[in-house]
């Protein structure tokens, strides 16, 4: 996976988890951890497929 694709998948998730957290899990604490955790690893998961 090239440099740039990296960069934008890593935007994508920060992107996600700020989303998320602002609009939906705003007063939810440990669903807003189970969503954080759960973008990370699909990212993550995408990561690993496309390496």
């Amino acid at each position: 996976m090239t440099t740039p694709a990296k960069l934008v998948l890593l935007l994508v998730m920060v992107g996600l988890i700020a989303g998320l957290d602002l609009s939906v899990f705003r007063h939810h604490t440990l669903a807003r951890l189970a969503a954080n955790v759960g973008v990370v690893l699909l990212a993550l998961a995408f990561y690993l497929r496309l390496n």
